[in-house]
């Protein structure tokens, strides 16, 4: 039952923004937004109103990164258009770490999406997330910290393909990847997230047939089948908003945790709610 079936209305000013506010800070803190989606779907009868709404909220975070990382970008497209050999290596190393999603989610994605239909998987990978986001403790102690080489990028890719598991955080698992592959903390939260560009374009561009399909023509208020709460433009432009802002302000908390050692204070929260949901589940 979409939200709209459910309340016999649209979606709400409120209701977009507080989920642009969700998909803007669990996107990038290492909480993963895919888990706290399924949580909130079992958990409160929660639906995500429609295949424009969700493709809008990816965009927005996609923006962030941008805003965020615009000097660097900048930097790096100017260093391939004049084939500097070094903003060359890193472009070509961006994108060697997109193939394992790409791969992932192409090939396999049937099976990535029946994931999300079952509580359980996203209970357990959220333990998993937080042991992973634990050993960053270990991870900064280490000793000197270079750039991100051929290995770590294939490593990093890898744990981002892991990262369509809901309750997987793609922030967290491919910066603790660099991490221990001895990566400095900032180079290694840039990778992570200049990595996400194409990864998240790519999942949007992936959805976009979905949508056209869907709507028959009748934009982003229209319902695809008869299964899509209706969105206005007004509340989409909000939401979206909503979360690209959000998105910023956490990307930049992230960043300031890594270089304060304190991301993995983050593990007991995910433990605690995977273990809260997991026992909540089980009793239905």
């Amino acid at each position: 039952m979409s939200a709209r079936e459910r309340t016999g209305r649209d979606v709400t000013w409120y209701e977009g923004i507080v989920l642009g506010l969700l998909q803007g800070a669990t996107e990038f803190l290492p909480v993963s937004s895919s888990g706290h989606l399924v949580m909130g779907q079992t958990l409160l009868g929660l639906e995500v109103p429609g295949m424009s709404f969700e493709v809008a909220l990816h965009v927005a975070t996609l923006v962030s990164v941008v805003v965020v990382y615009r000097v660097r970008i900048g930097v790096l497209l100017a260093g391939v258009g004049r084939r500097d050999r070094e903003q060359m290596r890193y472009a070509g190393l961006l994108v060697l770490a997109s193939v394992p999603a790409a791969i992932a989610g192409i090939g396999f994605g049937d099976f990535f999406a029946s994931l999300f239909d079952s509580a359980a998987v996203t209970g357990v990978a959220l333990l998993v997330t937080g042991c992973v986001v634990w050993s960053a403790r270990g991870a900064l102690a280490r000793g000197p910290a270079g750039k991100p080489g051929i290995g770590t990028a294939l490593l990093m890719g890898l744990a981002q393909a892991a990262a369509i598991v809901p309750g997987i955080s793609r922030s967290g698992a491919t910066v603790v990847a660099a991490l221990w592959r001895g990566v400095d903390a900032r180079e290694a939260a840039a990778f992570a997230f200049l990595m996400s560009v194409p990864a998240v374009a790519g999942a949007a561009l992936l959805k976009v047939p979905e949508l056209v399909a869907g709507q028959g023509g009748g934009g982003v208020a229209a319902e695809a089948a008869g299964a899509s709460a209706a969105v206005s433009v007004a509340v989409l432009g909000a939401a979206a908003a909503v979360a690209c802002v959000t998105g910023v302000a956490a990307i930049r908390a992230f960043r300031a945790m890594l270089a304060s050692r304190s991301l993995h204070r983050f593990a007991p929260y995910l433990w605690g709610v995977g273990a809260a949901f997991l026992w909540l589940v089980s009793g239905r």
